[in-house]
């Protein structure tokens, strides 16, 4: 990439992506049921190499994965980006032996991961987590994990998850550690919550779940650091996914706009339509920008990449859900037929707002890290 220009092959890299996720995602994420875990779209992301790349990616081509996908089939990309933040604690903190256990798994899309950090009385203040790691005498070391998760999105359908819980080292966030979960252990049970989702987002509860030391992910204490590095890498291809949404939604805008007879002309021959057009537009290309600056100082190795990462989520997904109104707006009744693509959109696009930290949480960040 060349400033904020994509290369030749990185546009036809994202070109044909978007086309994979229209031709051979789509019918299968149609034919899985919402709520659950779509397990055969999931093997056609890892025959394709997609859950691969994740693992393999920087930050950007993480991005442009993510954007492009969900321009065609958004549950392929929520999938594939599931897998990532479920598993990428293991890749980025775990021992040889958790990774050679799972990681090939999830790459293959044989294994479904989760990421279990938010509670019921703990989503957007992630270090007031009361989830409890309780030393066991006589095991070694080991613990018992006590407590709930909620919102925890593949839960209850995982086959592992990646759990924080509280230690107790310190008070805050120095007192959570990571775990690594299998969804077989004793003491461990879930159940769905019905959202406003297409994939399964449940709760799970934790009756004295027994984890060794060879559970550990990272260090005993380090778990919020853990938590922070993960998001710090997705928030940007959160922030990806909405701009493939709003892109999505500005390019069936411009194509009913264009065609749809009124006053005797076309939709787009109004003056109001076509400035609410270029807003929207002009909206998508600054979060578009934003979002791959994010990503490239996050490859960088940048000092700033907490706000950026924060910016980027923040103004993306402000600017999806902006798009996405607009664009049921200037479609009128049409778009909101079950089954229209701005329909879909418009279920879709509420939820990046609210999860990996919510937009107000992102704009505390931001002017946390602009004080420094």
């Amino acid at each position: 990439m060349t400033g904020f220009a994509l290369g030749a092959e990185q546009e036809k890299w994202c070109a044909h992506l978007r086309a994979l996720s229209a031709e051979r995602l789509r019918p299968l994420a149609d034919r899985g049921r919402p709520g659950r875990v779509n397990r055969p779209l999931l093997a056609a992301l890892g025959e394709l190499g997609l859950l691969e790349r994740v693992f393999n990616a920087g930050a950007l081509e993480l991005c442009l994965l993510r954007e492009s996908l969900a321009y065609g089939c958004t549950e392929a990309e929520t999938a594939l980006a599931l897998q990532g933040l479920g598993a990428y604690p293991v890749l980025r903190a775990g021992t040889e032996q958790q990774r050679e256990r799972w990681l090939a798994r999830v790459r293959t899309g044989r294994a479904v991961a989760a990421f279990a950090l938010s509670e019921p009385g703990a989503g957007s203040d992630a270090a007031a987590l009361a989830l409890s790691a309780v030393p066991e005498a006589g095991r070694g070391g080991g613990w018992r994990l006590s407590g709930e998760k909620c919102w925890i999105s593949n839960a209850p359908e995982a086959d592992f998850y990646t759990v924080f819980a509280r230690t107790g080292e310190a008070a805050g966030a120095k007192g959570v550690s990571a775990f690594l979960v299998p969804a077989d252990r004793p003491g461990l049970s879930g159940e769905p919550l019905d959202m406003l989702s297409p994939h399964p987002i449940g709760r799970l509860s934790f009756d004295g779940v027994p984890v060794r030391p060879e559970d550990l992910l990272g260090e005993v204490g380090g778990g919020f650091r853990v938590a922070m590095d993960t998001l710090n890498l997705f928030r940007p291809s959160v922030g990806a996914f909405a701009v493939g949404m709003a892109r999505a939604a500005l390019d069936a805008t411009l194509a009913y706009t264009a065609v749809r007879p009124a006053f005797g002309g076309v939709l787009g021959d109004l003056q109001a339509v076509g400035h609410r057009v270029a807003e929207m537009a002009t909206r998508t290309e600054a979060a578009r920008l934003l979002v791959y600056a994010a990503a490239g100082a996050y490859d960088a190795g940048a000092p700033d990449v907490p706000r950026r990462s924060a910016m980027a989520k923040l103004l993306a997904t402000e600017t999806a859900q902006y798009v996405v109104d607009h664009a049921v707006q200037l479609h009128g009744a049409v778009a909101l037929q079950r089954g229209h693509l701005l329909e879909h959109l418009y279920r879709e696009v509420r939820a990046p707002r609210i999860y990996e930290g919510a937009s107000e949480v992102q704009r505390a960040i931001i002017a946390k890290e602009l004080y420094r």
